[in-house]
């Protein structure tokens, strides 16, 4: 608990924000790629603390968010088939398909279960030879490492009832597409901490390089939060354009190499679709053909999936940073957490679920408008 105060300090933190105040003389706009991060802003205020100069917008940092639909639907038609125990992460059940969720799969039968790690499915596919178990591999960079280990694992207890439904994506082609985008209005990134722990942050050089955009390494705590912000500020305000480390408790220039060794054995880099997105090239991950006898997809053949999102759910401009979630007119109408339209309500790291748990129901730009007379 004294390590965490340590970074909740509220006079490091007024220090911090009068120095941003100091330093941010013109509007800039930033986008924290980090679903951990979004909420670390909305639960503590900073957005609301910072100066008028200094504009935070939510990116594409929700890796259950970013999650196609099409991946959703193959999730429901294989945990409904007879004979598969179907294991995810929790916060995968409630987000909805083109017509059900994976809670409702298990009202009405199937074998769905919430499992802590991907090597609690291999223990589980140990356990009962008669069944076909899948674990639903969902995430950026951070949670593929224990993916790779558990197909390994497979392989080397020869479990062939064992499969992997595969929907990793990667940070940087997401910061790319943002910033090849003609609707792009973000001038530097945070990037987080927990990806890079794994990855490294050499990869962002290339796109710094590129279009000449800041992008700061940050941790999670409110603290880490403002550092990584005034690091960003300065060197917009110098007209500088770097990759910085503000992290460095946690993370190293190169990473963690004998997990990425592990990451580039298992899986092969793809095209990837994003939610509300679309898709973009060379941005996920899918099993290598040493490994393709472990694809959840391949195996139970659901290529064929047709789907269809709400046409009024507006995630995909919130993913993108092209609104906040309440300029969505659903939001917290139509779109809450006990019925939600949209992936972005649902997961815990989503800025929608952070907007309505946190009482941001009112948009800026409503306030500052005038009142209609009728």
């Amino acid at each position: 608990m004294k390590y965490l105060d340590e970074f909740r300090d509220p006079e490091i933190a007024q220090k911090l924000l009068d120095e941003i105040r100091q330093t941010a003389r013109r509007p800039w706009v930033l986008m924290e790629v980090c679903g951990g991060q979004t909420h670390s802003i909305i639960r503590n205020g900073i957005d609301q603390l910072l100066p008028e100069t200094v504009e935070m917008i939510h990116g594409p940092g929700c890796p259950v968010c970013v999650t196609p639909l099409e991946m959703i639907d193959k999730a429901l038609a294989i945990a409904a088939r007879p004979g598969v125990i179907f294991c995810s992460f929790g916060d995968m059940l409630r987000v909805p398909g083109s017509e059900r969720d994976l809670f409702s799969v298990k009202s009405q039968g199937g074998d769905v279960r919430i499992v802590y790690s991907p090597l609690d499915a291999v223990r589980i596919a140990r356990e009962n030879p008669d069944k076909e178990v899948v674990f639903f591999g969902v995430g950026f960079e951070t949670t593929a490492p224990a993916n790779a280990m558990a197909v390994v694992q497979a392989k080397q207890l020869g479990l062939n009832n064992f499969s992997l439904l595969v929907s990793h994506v990667l940070v940087p082609p997401a910061i790319e597409a943002i910033m090849a985008s003609p609707t792009n209005r973000v001038q530097a990134f945070l990037a987080a901490g927990h990806v890079c722990a794994v990855m490294g942050y050499w990869q962002y050089v290339p796109l710094v390089e590129k279009y000449r955009v800041p992008i700061v390494v940050t941790g999670f705590e409110p603290l880490d939060v403002l550092h990584g912000i005034l690091r960003a500020v300065r060197q917009l305000e110098a007209g500088r354009a770097e990759v910085e480390n503000a992290y460095e408790r946690a993370v190293r220039y190169e990473g963690n190499v004998a997990a990425q060794k592990m990451l580039t054995e298992v899986f092969v880099v793809t095209d990837r679709m994003w939610r509300g997105i679309g898709t973009i090239p060379n941005s996920g991950w899918a099993l290598s053909e040493k490994y393709a006898e472990f694809d959840a997809a391949r195996r139970f053949d659901v290529g064929d999936i047709q789907t269809k999102e709400s046409p009024i759910c507006r995630s995909g401009e919130v993913l993108q940073g092209m609104i906040k979630p309440n300029q969505c007119a659903a939001f917290g109408r139509e779109c809450t957490p006990l019925k939600p339209l949209g992936a972005t309500m649902v997961s815990s790291e989503g800025a929608c679920a952070a907007y309505y748990r946190y009482g941001r129901f009112v948009s800026a730009e409503s306030i500052a408008a005038p009142a209609q007379v009728g």
